[in-house]
């Protein structure tokens, strides 16, 4: 026969190790938050945007196709800006002590659709020198396009810029702890389950009925221990000598 669970023993179930549930959840947002606050190293992002055409004459007009082209130009520039031909230079520049591999892993190359416009991101666990590194990209960008490409008319749009105090994009604690919880929650409801599926052991009449399938015929009551009966021999002693001739209990 098959066997159905009704939403009434599923919340027996939960209340039954909601204390479980509860630990699980509580050190699962205790964990992230110390590995949020103490272990991973905060991480810093800054932004610089340049805009790249090709070189026309103040009489010269723009056609939809010209445009077209530098758009699609746009990806061909973004493999450009994280080259080693344009990171080398940056490296020496700021005298920053990693590879050309490990700075192209910090630097991120966007641009809007159908836009011209090319959005440098760099993020690095010090705010000044993501800007630093940004700024610096363009600008080197800027100097060596025009050798690399057919292509002097690059304008920087905005620089990456340090004011007061600067949030880190990550870690972001609290996103970090709500989602501890939530996976917490589920870790504990999956485990309560478990362990409520594993127990066979039988504790009430409706054990014995859902188990063995059997139909409960009278039930045992808890019986209190019953006091010692009062040992009034012991308290009020009597004498065991048989009586003698003319002799009568009392005596």
């Amino acid at each position: 026969m098959e066997e159905t669970i009704s939403l009434k023993e599923l919340f027996q179930t939960l209340k039954k190790r909601l204390w479980l549930i509860v630990l699980i959840t509580i050190i699962a947002a205790i964990i992230s938050a110390v590995i949020s606050f103490f272990v991973i190293t905060p991480t810093y992002q800054a932004k610089t945007q340049i805009l790249v055409n090709k070189t026309k004459s103040d009489e010269q007009l723009y056609t939809g196709n010209e445009v077209q082209t530098n758009i699609q130009l746009i990806n061909t520039y973004n493999v450009i800006i994280t080259s080693p031909a344009i990171l080398d230079t940056v490296k020496d520049e700021l005298n920053l002590d990693r590879s050309v591999g490990a700075l192209t892993s910090q630097i991120a190359v966007s641009s809007a659709t159908d836009s011209q416009v090319v959005e440098i991101s760099v993020q690095d666990p010090s705010p000044y020198v993501a800007a630093q590194i940004a700024n610096k990209t363009a600008e080197v960008f800027k100097n060596k396009i025009s050798n690399i490409m057919k292509v002097d008319n690059v304008s920087v749009l905005s620089k990456a810029e340090v004011k007061g105090a600067v949030a880190p994009i990550k870690p972001q604690p609290l996103l970090n702890i709500a989602i501890a919880i939530v996976v917490g929650l589920m870790v504990g409801v999956g485990l309560a389950f478990l362990l409520e599926y594993l127990d066979n052991t039988i504790k009430t009449e409706q054990d014995i009925e859902t188990i063995l399938e059997l139909p409960v015929m009278g039930v045992i009551a808890n019986i209190k221990e019953v006091p010692q009966a009062t040992n009034v021999a012991a308290r009020a002693p009597f004498n065991h000598r048989a009586p003698q001739r003319g002799e009568t209990y009392g005596s």
